[in-house]
């Protein structure tokens, strides 16, 4: 049986991501570009002979956000009808969606940066020299005055985690009584930078203090999973391959 995995998708391009502007609670729409790459991404990652299958997720996560719940329309994901919101667009979906719910989920909305909403890190730098802060501002160390701090971020991560864990992936790794044979315990999440840079750190048991190593640019997609097909041995998947089904691929090899 495979290991479940996480996929984690950062919305497409806005105006802000452009410029890099902090952007939290407001709800600013993608750009024109920001909408064709995702829809490029659909094409290419997603089907079910592709990284991400939807005949294989077991269950959706989108933040409240309309820049990460317009990203999943353009997925090649769901229909318009599993939105437990009013399509933002037209819908994408080339008759290989799964069959599960879509769950909007405040534990994965962006950041809350406070004061910082809507400027850049240059501009909160100099913020700070004007308050008598020390201009070396780091996000994960300091967090955002006015918004929430690294303590509160890990928090409501460990609580999606908590969920994500109890209730798709134990039952694949045979951790419940109950244990449903045909469970694959993938899940697709769709929300924002900062927020899902942290929860890759938080899903490998690691604090957010010295901040995170890696980046995931707008529209991108990211990998978790756990070694040795163990659910306590969460880890950080860099390369992810593409599912065959190896019986027709065997099939096709005898022709």
């Amino acid at each position: 049986m495979a290991t479940p995995r996480v996929f984690i998708v950062r919305h497409g391009e806005t105006e802000w991501s452009l410029n890099g502007r902090h952007t939290g609670s407001t709800d600013i729409p993608l750009t024109a570009t920001g909408e064709k790459r995702v829809l490029a991404t659909g094409k290419a990652l997603v089907g079910n002979d592709r990284l991400i299958a939807p005949s294989k997720l077991a269950h959706i996560y989108v933040s409240p956000r309309r820049r990460a719940q317009r990203t999943l329309e353009l997925l090649n994901v769901a229909t318009k009808d599993q939105l437990p919101w009013q399509a933002h667009g037209e819908t994408f979906c080339e008759g290989q969606q799964c069959e599960v719910e879509v769950e909007i989920t405040e534990d994965i909305r962006e950041w809350d940066y406070g004061d910082y909403e809507g400027i850049t890190t240059h501009q909160i730098k100099e913020l700070r020299k004007q308050q008598d802060l020390d201009p070396n501002w780091d996000i994960w160390r300091d967090g955002c005055p006015g918004g929430e701090s690294p303590t509160d971020i890990s928090e409501r991560l460990d609580r999606l985690i908590q969920d994500i864990r109890e209730r798709w992936h134990a039952p694949v790794f045979g951790k419940e009584k109950n244990t449903d044979s045909n469970a694959t315990g993938d899940v697709l999440i769709v929300a924002h930078g900062h927020i899902l840079r942290a929860f890759a750190q938080r899903w490998a048991n690691q604090s957010l203090h010295a901040g995170p190593s890696f980046l995931l640019e707008a529209g991108g997609v990211g990998t978790l999973s756990y070694e040795h097909h163990n659910i306590d041995e969460p880890a950080i998947l860099l390369g992810g391959a593409f599912v065959v089904d190896i019986p027709e691929a065997q099939q096709r090899v005898k022709q």
